[in-house]
């Protein structure tokens, strides 16, 4: 039996994808996954580890079971296999102690957070599939932003607005890459502070923000503002729950990002 569409386990080091979602990368992954109700995914990388199949594990790497975190990962396989009944909105964050030895290697601890008024943000222990964004991608949110956005996204297409997902949950590790990389290419992680939150301070993290684009316009660009979808969002986003989280001059430090809205889970 496939792991149901609409969850992503998470656990610190490892994703446990539902079938059918994940892109094979070859001939000899596409048989697997083809047949496989759950796929372990390394999150640092993106790569596929091992997948569970109807007769067992089938590996994807060698030395798949010496990955760091695979004890948790087959842990939260085992749970959701044996507690059918699982309540995503329940789902609990996840331990912040390996994000905090990460931002070392960025000169960067806590009292960042208390410099920018950014909050520590943990991930979620499980996130709901909220549909795809522009680029056919698998959606992840939580429970209560999924099931707000998919209602947000009907309202706004009653009106004769589109709006469409450019990015959604990300991990630590994801926007770790990203400081990585802008680093490889010469920037400082003060000229990257001006664009992207360190790693664990994004609101991405938590699966409650959405960077949110409209056809023809491009992704992630002040000049959304200037589309009918931001003027129908300014206008009623909030009945929903969504707010901007980074308007012109904002007391973080964030450069203005029209795009980018958080759901409050009790709005």
């Amino acid at each position: 039996m496939r792991q149901r569409p609409g969850i992503l386990l998470n656990t610190p080091e490892i994703e446990l994808w539902p079938g059918g979602l994940l892109r094979a990368r070859s001939n000899a992954d596409a048989r697997v996954l083809a047949r496989a109700h759950t796929v372990l995914r390394r999150k640092r990388d993106g790569r596929y580890l091992a997948a569970a199949v109807p007769e067992g594990i089938q590996p994807l790497q060698s030395r798949w079971m010496r990955e760091p975190g695979m004890d948790d990962a087959l842990d939260a396989m085992d749970a959701l296999r044996l507690h059918r009944g699982f309540d995503i909105d329940a789902a609990a964050p996840l331990p912040l102690d390996r994000l905090l030895e990460r931002l070392q290697t960025l000169e960067l601890d806590e009292s960042y957070g208390q410099r920018s008024g950014l909050a520590l943000v943990a991930e979620p222990s499980a996130l709901a599939f909220a549909g795809f964004d522009r680029y056919r991608r698998p959606l992840w949110l939580s429970a209560s932003a999924a099931r707000s956005w998919v209602w947000l996204q009907r309202a706004a297409s009653a009106e004769g607005i589109v709006l469409d997902a450019i990015s959604g949950y990300r991990s630590h590790d994801y926007q770790m890459g990203i400081f990585e990389r802008k680093l490889a290419r010469g920037q400082s992680v003060q000229q990257i502070l001006t664009v992207n939150a360190a790693p664990g301070f994004s609101e991405h993290h938590g699966g409650n923000a959405l960077d949110i684009g409209t056809h023809g316009d491009p992704p992630a660009e002040e000049s959304f503002e200037q589309t009918q979808a931001f003027a129908w969002l300014t206008g009623n986003a909030g009945n929903f729950g969504w707010h901007m989280s980074y308007p012109r001059d904002n007391p973080h430090g964030i450069v203005y990002e029209p795009w980018h809205w958080l759901h409050s889970p009790d709005a």
